[in-house]
């Protein structure tokens, strides 16, 4: 497990993350760091619409959402717009339990990727 403590900014590790991926582009969309590959599939989310934390919104696979909210709420939540779309809340400043595995996260940004991305493209992550 690769944790991170509170006072590193997670925003570069999260860029590289999305970034690595096929024919991904980075933009400013609703003032924040956005990552598209031909639509959004991640979301940079300081303290967004009073959010307590820094975080991510990405999509997700049918039921995910539901899942992890319920197993971990301390890690995982419903963003606002996007929720009801089953988009998952991601913390990137928790502490303790709540710590960032960025393994687990490097998962999660590549199964948002898979659920938007044209088939052709999610082919080539094998």
């Amino acid at each position: 497990m690769t944790s991170t403590n509170t006072t590193e900014d997670p925003l570069p590790r999260l860029r590289e993350i999305c970034l690595s991926l096929p024919e991904v582009t980075e933009k400013i969309s609703h003032g924040t760091p956005t990552w598209f590959v031909r639509r959004t599939f991640v979301m940079f989310a300081e303290h967004h619409h009073g959010h307590p934390h820094v975080a991510f919104w990405c999509a997700a696979p049918p039921g995910v959402q539901e899942d992890l909210v319920a197993a971990e709420p301390e890690r995982f939540f419903r963003p606002a717009y996007v929720g009801h779309r089953g988009w998952l809340g991601v913390v990137l400043d928790g502490e303790g339990d709540a710590a960032v595995d960025w393994d687990e996260i490097t998962g999660i940004v590549t199964d948002a990727y898979r659920t938007v991305a044209p088939k052709k493209l999610v082919a080539l992550l094998g």
